[in-house]
């Protein structure tokens, strides 16, 4: 079976910072692209970053570039969101999801071939 199982979040003060894992199973890891999403309460599902297995490339949203860094451990099978100058305004519901590429959450699409669970990032002010 496909599973991805995120992990990571927690309550933590603005400024702070956060890591967030991805770990995947049931499919080779290799060929997919991983991507984080957040959803806040009545807000829209957004994507935040994707990374591609195959190459390591990788994609930002203008509202985490330059606080957000993902990275992909293949060994493990785990892509890896690492969050710092955390902001009131990053609280969300973040998921992880696995498709051939980034290219769906780039274009700001939701159909990702897998999704997991997601966690809760809470910034306080």
């Amino acid at each position: 079976d496909v599973q991805l199982q995120a992990s990571g979040g927690g309550l933590v003060q603005a400024g702070g910072s956060l890591r967030l894992s991805c770990a995947a199973s049931g499919f080779t890891f290799d060929d997919y692209a991983i991507g984080w999403f957040r959803q806040a309460p009545g807000k829209e599902r957004e994507g935040v970053s994707c990374i591609s297995s195959s190459d390591g490339s990788t994609y930002y949203a203008d509202s985490v570039k330059g606080r957000f860094t993902i990275s992909s451990d293949n060994a493990k099978n785990t892509v890896y969101l690492q969050m710092n100058s955390l902001k009131p305004e990053d609280t969300a519901v973040y998921y992880c999801a696995a498709d051939k590429s980034c290219v769906v959450l780039v274009r700001g699409y939701y159909g990702m071939d897998y999704w997991g669970k997601g966690t809760q990032v809470t910034v306080s002010s």
